[in-house]
């Protein structure tokens, strides 16, 4: 039996809904940014978190808000799933962070991830200034519309290549990604089991029974399920860099047709600092006492 072709099925519309959805979260992502500081939980800041983004309408969570301080940012000596929830690690002066919201506003899904620092950090400078390549690198893979397992081991390839390590293996099911769709389960909203919403868990459900038949699967790593081509539809991608005690990534959401691929909206915070450091004013060369990799940090 022939496998069914699968068809990208948003509207112009939904994909703005899509599109608003993941910039309120970006933005009380930010806010949150700005109102942390040296002291405070991960508990505090995902209560926070959560707290202003039910503020401006989101009604049910894809997940739990989950927010990692210092070296948990890379997962370091994690080994339960229970471990990515916010602990009672207190942010210090020099320490990165990551928040990573996934609100819904009538179904429409986000799931985004944020990457700071609090004070100096040069480790966390220069992998954020190196994760532009794998957001480039994802969607060139993904155009060409290469297998998701082979766009997994090229990433890979490029992580080995700067000297990093891959953190988002160390998710459940390895996964640097997933596919986003408008949740139309009945189940209960606000209602979390194992850190996803109830309707989540539906959706979830029924998306991998159905892709499943097809050959297919939701969930995109590096194993035999994911060595299909990209399925048209909305994916949330996630890269997640790590160099000793410094983790940092950006998740967001990425738009596959049956003939091409996008970013659905490029005005995002990550996106926005590589802008500006393109056009800042070039400096001088360093100095051969100026160490310009992190091998200074070694």
């Amino acid at each position: 039996m022939a496998k069914a072709t699968p068809v990208f099925r948003y509207t112009e519309r939904d994909l703005a809904r899509f599109r608003e959805t993941q910039q309120l979260a970006y933005h009380c992502a930010e806010q949150v940014a700005a109102w942390i500081e040296p002291g405070v939980t991960e508990r505090q800041t995902t209560a926070e978190l959560r707290r202003r983004l039910v503020a401006v309408g989101v009604q049910d969570f894809f997940h739990v808000p989950f927010a990692w301080f210092g070296d948990r940012t890379a997962f370091r000596h994690f080994h339960t799933p229970l471990q990515f929830f916010a602990g009672n690690r207190r942010l210090e002066e020099g320490m990165p962070y990551v928040l990573d919201c996934a609100p819904m506003v009538d179904g429409y899904t986000a799931d985004i991830g944020y990457g700071g620092k609090v004070g100096e950090n040069r480790v966390w400078d220069r992998l954020a200034a190196d994760l532009k390549v794998y957001r480039e690198l994802i969607l060139a893979e993904v155009r060409a519309r290469r297998p998701l397992a082979e766009v997994y081991a090229a990433v890979d390839a490029q992580i080995a290549a700067h000297g990093y390590d891959n953190r988002h293996q160390v998710y459940p099911g390895r996964v640097i990604g997933h596919q986003v769709t408008r949740n139309t389960a009945r189940g209960p909203a606000g209602v979390n089991v194992f850190g996803f919403g109830v309707r989540t868990l539906q959706t979830l459900g029924r998306e991998l029974v159905t892709e499943r038949l097809h050959g297919r699967s939701p969930l995109w790593a590096d194993g035999r399920s994911s060595r299909h081509a990209p399925t048209p539809g909305l994916w949330a991608v996630e890269p997640h860099l790590g160099f000793r005690g410094v983790g940092i990534k950006f998740e967001e959401l990425l738009v596959v047709t049956e003939d091409d691929a996008y970013w659905l909206d490029d005005d995002l915070p990550h996106v926005r600092r590589w802008t500006a450091a393109a056009t800042e004013p070039a400096t001088t060369e360093p100095t051969a006492a100026e160490p310009t990799t992190l091998e200074a940090t070694r």
